[in-house]
């Protein structure tokens, strides 16, 4: 009994579908930023103001690095406790929710690091974090 055999069809990749996808995003992206250009053109008079601020992100958060002898560097600045007070304060009452990161030396003191959260906490700064190094293993 012979056995009835069909050749086999070959397989192919419809390409018609991802055409249309790319021609449409060509037309959507040609017609936005037409509408774009066209917005920047329009003539209006702008109101004035007497005081406004700049629209800013908030600010870095501020770095202090404590080495292992106890000296507090701030943007490769050494500071005194006084300093360091100061800077901070003057940091909080401009952006109310100023950060800061404290880098310890891993061999160091820990009452300059504990010195350096009582300094934040008297400029009332509540968003610090201690800044740590996973061990390699």
């Amino acid at each position: 009994m012979p056995l009835k055999v069909e050749p086999l069809e070959e397989p192919y990749l419809n390409m018609t579908p991802m055409v249309d996808v790319i021609l449409n995003l060509l037309i959507f992206f040609m017609l936005g930023s037409r509408f774009a250009e066209e917005e920047r053109q329009i003539d209006i008079q702008l109101p004035n103001v007497s005081y406004a601020q700049p629209l800013t992100a908030p600010p870095d958060e501020i770095v202090v690095n404590i080495y292992a002898d106890g000296h507090v560097v701030v943007d490769q600045k050494s500071v005194s406790a006084e300093e360091l007070e100061n800077l901070l304060s003057a940091a909080q009452t401009r952006y109310k929710d100023q950060s800061v990161l404290i880098r310890g030396e891993g061999k160091g003191n820990y009452q300059s690091v504990m010195d350096v959260l009582s300094i934040c906490q008297k400029a009332n700064i509540r968003n610090y974090s201690l800044a740590t190094q996973l061990k390699p293993e």
